[in-house]
C-alpha cells in the first residue's frame, strides 16, 4: 500500500493501529475494530470530513502542538493519509498516558544532547583554533583540520535532528511562536544552499508574489528548518542543469509554501515514502536526509500545519501549509 511504511512507523514498540477510511462522501468505514476499541466506543460516527470531525464527534480535544487526543482519560496518537482514489485513512494508537514518564524520558533526551554537543562542540573549537591563521600548517594538516571541521559540523546538526525528532515522537517539541513575515525566513533558506547547489550544477531561487504575504504565528526557526529539509532533500537527488524552485502563496485559509524540482521526478515508491522516517532508513542505510525530511514533518505538524508531495512529468514538489487564521 502507498502509505504502508507510515504506518509501520506509528506502530513501531507500540500497540498496532486501527484504521478506518473516510469517502469522499464523507462515510466512515472501518478497516479493523481496533480503532473503535481505542476509541473506547462502541460505534463509529456514520459519517465524518476528516481526522478531527471524526475525534471531535466522540468527545476526544487535542493536545495543542502535538498529534495526541484525549477523553476521559483515554490518550491516543491519531493522523490521516490520503489515499489515491480521493479516500482518507485514518488511524488510531494508543499512547502512553504517564506525564512523570514522558518528562523523565524528554530530561533525559537533554541531558544525552547536551554531553555529546558538548564534545564536537569542543573537537570544532579545536579545530577552528588551528584554522585561525596564527599557527602555520602543512597542506596535509590543514585539510585534515578542514574535514574535521566539516564533519563536526554536520555532527552537531545530526545530532540536534535526532534528538529534537525524539522530543517529538513524545509531543514535547519546544516551538516558540511569534507574529511574523514568512519572507525572509524563505531567503534565509535559500541563501543557506546557494553554493551547495552551484557545486552540483543545479539552479536554486526563490519566487515570491507581488503583494506581500500575510503574517503567520510560527516558530521561525522552525519553518526555515523544514524549508531547508526540503532543499536539501531535492539537492540529494537533483542532476546537474535541474532547477530547484522555492515559492509561497496564499491558499484559502492557509499560506503554501513549495520547494519545486523541475528534472527527473521520484518514483511512484518514493514519493509515498518520502515522509516516512524508519522505512526510508532501512530502505536506503542511511538516516540523515529521512531523519531530517521526518523531522520537518512533525515541526509543521507542530504549528498546526500540513505537509506533502506531489510528482509530474516535470518534476517534484514537496509542500507544507501553514493556517493564516493563527495569526490573529
Amino acid at each position: 500500500m502507498r502509505h504502508e511504511g507510515e504506518w509501520r512507523q506509528a506502530a513501531a514498540g507500540e500497540d498496532e493501529p486501527g484504521f478506518a477510511i473516510l469517502s469522499r462522501r464523507g462515510l466512515v468505514r472501518e478497516v479493523d475494530g481496533r480503532l473503535r476499541s481505542h476509541l473506547g466506543v462502541e460505534r463509529l460516527p456514520e459519517s465524518a470530513g476528516s481526522l478531527v470531525e471524526l475525534l471531535e464527534a466522540v468527545g476526544f480535544h487535542p493536545r495543542p502542538g502535538t498529534n495526541l487526543w484525549e477523553h476521559d482519560g483515554r490518550l491516543v496518537r491519531a493522523g490521516e493519509s490520503p489515499m489515491e482514489d480521493g479516500t482518507q485513512l485514518v488511524w488510531t494508537q494508543p499512547a502512553e498516558g504517564d506525564e512523570e514518564l514522558v518528562r523523565r524520558r524528554v530530561r533525559y533526551l537533554g541531558l544525552a544532547s547536551h554531553d555529546l554537543r558538548g564534545s564536537l562542540a569542543n573537537v570544532r573549537s579545536y579545530a577552528a583554533l588551528l584554522l585561525n591563521g596564527r599557527i602555520p600548517l602543512e597542506p596535509k594538516a590543514k585539510r585534515g583540520l578542514e574535514t574535521i571541521l566539516r564533519n563536526t559540523d554536520k555532527a552537531l546538526t545530526f545530532a540536534q535532528d535526532f534528538f529534537d525528532a525524539s522530543r517529538a515522537d513524545l509531543g514535547m517539541l519546544a516551538c516558540e511562536r511569534e507574529k511574523q513575515a514568512i519572507e525572509p525566513l524563505l531567503a534565509n533558506a535559500v541563501e543557506h544552499h546557494l553554493e551547495a547547489a552551484g557545486t552540483a550544477s543545479v539552479a536554486l531561487s526563490l519566487e515570491l508574489p507581488a503583494e506581500p504575504l500575510p503574517e503567520v504565528e510560527i516558530d521561525g526557526g522552525r519553518v526555515q528548518h523544514a524549508v531547508e529539509a526540503f532543499i536539501r532533500h531535492h539537492l540529494l537527488r537533483a542532476q546537474a542543469g535541474e532547477q530547484l524552485r522555492v515559492r509561497a502563496r496564499t491558499e484559502g485559509g492557509n499560506l503554501r509554501v513549495e520547494v519545486r524540482r523541475d528534472g527527473v521526478p521520484l518514483s511512484e515508491e518514493d514519493t509515498a515514502l518520502a515522509f516516512a522516517r524508519e522505512e526510508r532508513a532501512f530502505r536506503e542505510k542511511k538516516l540523515e536526509d529521512p531523519l531530517r525530511l521526518g523531522l520537518a514533518r512533525q515541526e509543521v505538524e507542530a504549528l498546526g500545519g500540513s505537509v506533502g508531495v506531489s510528482t509530474d512529468v516535470g518534476g517534484t514538489t514537496l509542500h507544507l501549509t501553514l493556517p493564516i487564521a493563527l495569526a490573529s
